[in-house]
């Protein structure tokens, strides 16, 4: 008798024709799209029709934004725990729904006490808990894979976004912002917790991941590089740890700031919603273009360089904004600040490994990851109090650049960091 020719060799376990990971990296860029209402891009959407509905005033609306930031962040330290006892299977759809019913309740809430309270939540629930159940679920099913994997996904959300920009600022303009955020509300009760529940599978098993070519491979550089990694109290004096920390903090408050405020800011240069609704679009894609791009820099050029490039491309937008007086200058702000975007992003998550080594890492990063969220918290505070000081935006920008220009030169010049010579504790 003759071995078929598609059957496996004996002793050696039969490679599937599809690996299911890739479904969980679908439905994890489709769980990050519906953080939307939980974000400072998806708040500026509806932003100047809710001041009004409400009858408030942007310092305030800005107060409010801090403090949700701040006070959702903690649930990102719960969704960790629980997404390891319970698996994103369970999750996923619970916390869909819950943030669901939460953006639910702010399209029908008037009382101000209680929109706080919402926004704190849907903070909570989109910013954060969503958040880390989509960033988590690829790489409990990739390895090997995981940068293909991740570009897959960076690629799929960004289409997501770019989709769900647009509908949702016409369903703004058209039908009112309790209409788009009730649509936003059931279409994550009915669409993505179903979805979340019926697609998860459990995490695979060693042996299953190693049948499908995904088992990471075993190191022995473990003792070495914990012997020439920082700590984090050594991390914390070198001067490179700070510049590229503020660097992205910076960034971040700046992002925050326009994307809460970007339609007032434009409306401020004469323009209509519907620009700000495209200079979204147009950020999340050259935001995608500055991933690529600066991840093939960053393999060859100093990480120092590629930030002080991105504090360059970023100073300049700043500068430009107060400035545009066509669609096109709008456009071509929007290509600055997604490509700088973009840049800083690949340099947050690439750069503290680089520079500090492995074995610290969680608590160097969870440092530089604290004054992101502090500055994101802070941005549309600074911006909102500088237009009722002064009637315009275009002194904080003007200032913004100048910090941004100072840290893009500390960046161009500072040393990076060698490996310690004698080890301290944290």
């Amino acid at each position: 008798m003759t071995r078929s020719a598609t059957a496996p060799l004996p002793g050696t376990a039969a490679r599937p024709s599809f690996y299911y990971g890739w479904v969980t990296v679908g439905l994890a860029a489709l769980a990050m799209v519906g953080t939307l209402p939980g974000r400072t891009q998806g708040l500026g959407l509806i932003t100047e029709p809710l001041l009004k509905d409400l009858h408030l005033d942007r310092i305030t609306f800005a107060e409010w934004n801090l403090w949700a930031t701040l006070l959702g962040s903690l649930f990102a330290l719960a969704t960790g725990r629980l997404l390891d006892q319970l698996g994103a299977r369970t999750l996923l759809p619970l916390v869909a729904l819950a943030l669901g019913g939460v953006v639910l309740a702010m399209s029908r809430t008037a009382g101000l006490a209680f929109m706080f309270g919402l926004l704190v939540l849907s903070r909570g629930f989109g910013q954060n808990a969503l958040s880390v159940v989509s960033l988590t679920m690829p790489g409990h099913w990739f390895a090997r894979r995981l940068s293909l994997a991740m570009a897959i996904y960076s690629i799929a959300l960004s289409i997501g976004f770019m989709a769900a920009f647009p509908i949702v600022g016409s369903l703004v303009e058209s039908q009112g912002w309790r209409f788009a955020w009730s649509a936003i509300g059931w279409s994550l009760v009915i669409v993505l917790a179903p979805l979340g529940w019926l697609l998860t599978r459990p995490v695979p098993r060693d042996t299953e991941l190693a049948s499908a070519g995904e088992a990471a491979p075993p190191t022995d550089a473990a003792a070495a590089d914990a012997a020439t990694s920082f700590t984090r109290g050594q991390a914390l004096r070198t001067p490179a740890f700070w510049v590229f920390a503020l660097s992205s903090s910076i960034y971040n408050l700046i992002a925050s700031g326009v994307g809460l405020f970007n339609e007032s800011i434009l409306a401020e240069r004469g323009f209509p919603a519907g620009i700000y609704y495209r200079s979204l679009v147009i950020t999340a894609l050259t935001s995608l273009v500055g991933n690529f791009l600066g991840g093939w820099l960053a393999a060859k050029w100093s990480l120092n360089g590629l930030m002080a490039l991105a504090m360059g491309l970023l100073t300049l937008a700043l500068l430009a904004l107060p400035s545009l007086t066509a669609v096109a200058h709008v456009d071509a702000f929007s290509v600055v600040m997604g490509v700088a975007g973009g840049f800083v992003i690949v340099l947050f998550f690439t750069a503290w490994a680089k520079l500090f080594g492995r074995a610290h890492l969680g608590r160097i990063q969870g440092t530089a990851q604290m004054l992101t969220v502090l500055a994101s918290a802070v941005g549309p505070l600074v911006l909102a109090r500088c237009h009722a000081w002064t009637g315009s935006y275009a002194t904080i920008f003007y200032l913004l650049a100048a910090l941004v220009a100072i840290l893009g030169l500390a960046a161009w010049r500072i040393k990076l960091p060698f490996a310690p010579t004698a080890a301290s504790s944290a």
